[in-house]
């Protein structure tokens, strides 16, 4: 069942985007209920990380409008999205490869940080009182995520695999309301696949934390999200439960192929 807009955290209405002459989306309507686990799946080139980007203001749809709750954020800047409680990952690694685990987890608190540049300066009062409970929100996310053994490595030595979950460590150091994944499976192994699954899944039902995710696992998405977007080509061509999404013809044409129905 598609969520009404008056239920929804997040409401994509009628989005398009372009770059020039190039249509990148076509007119996009969907909405993510708040505790759901909705899935964008398509071809390479569908548009689906351009719409990531769209939520949360990286791009600026040429047409059409995104609600949070009953903010606008269709012009919003990454920053103000943020402060509203929405995080995000990204296709391509994008970690502070310099420094550890624990600060790459730590720089995600920035949003978090109310004392000014004086306390800062001298870590006093304020500034010492935030930065304990910022330090053991972190610790919170370490040790949900089993990243202790690698806490003070750093980040630009550890493995792809690893990587990924560090980066998801820090987009829920942010302590978002929604999640945006955007493919926090590709690349992985069979087992490090299996973990992200159990940690995204986690996530959602124990912090209570929405998650609207792009993936290429077809496995993955039908096994672990509630519903299920496609898009072809800018155009969204089907939604609906996995079940559903199986059995559209439409889709298997475009994207899944008729073994995945069989």
């Amino acid at each position: 069942m598609t969520a009404r807009a008056d239920d929804a955290l997040l409401t994509v209405e009628r989005v398009s985007l372009g770059f020039g002459g190039l249509a990148v989306l076509h007119d996009v309507s969907f909405a993510v209920r708040p505790g759901e686990r909705l899935a964008v799946i398509g071809p390479n080139g569908a548009g689906k990380t351009s719409l990531l980007n769209c939520i949360n203001g990286f791009y600026h749809p040429s047409a059409g409008g995104i609600a949070y709750r009953d903010h606008d954020i269709t012009r919003a800047a990454p920053y103000e999205i943020a402060r509203l409680g929405v995080g995000r990952t990204f296709q391509n690694i994008e970690l502070f490869t310099g420094a550890t685990v624990l600060d790459n987890l730590l720089l995600a608190r920035h949003r978090h940080i109310r004392y000014g540049v004086l306390a800062a300066a001298f870590y006093y009062g304020r500034a010492q009182a935030e930065e304990a409970v910022h330090r053991a929100r972190v610790e919170e996310v370490i040790d949900f995520l089993e990243l202790e053994p690698i806490r003070h490595a750093i980040v630009g030595g550890l493995p792809y695999g690893q990587r990924k979950r560090v980066e998801l460590g820090r987009a829920l150091a942010t302590d978002p309301e929604l999640l945006l994944l955007d493919e926090p499976m590709a690349g992985m192994t069979i087992e490090e696949k299996q973990d992200m699954v159990r940690f995204v899944v986690d996530a959602n039902e124990a912090l209570g934390i929405t998650i609207l995710l792009i993936e290429h696992d077809m496995g993955v998405v039908m096994d672990m999200a509630h519903r299920v977007c496609v898009l072809d080509f800018g155009d969204l061509i089907g939604e609906g439960t996995p079940d559903a999404i199986r059995s559209n013809a439409r889709v298997v044409r475009a994207y899944l192929g008729e073994e995945v129905v069989r």
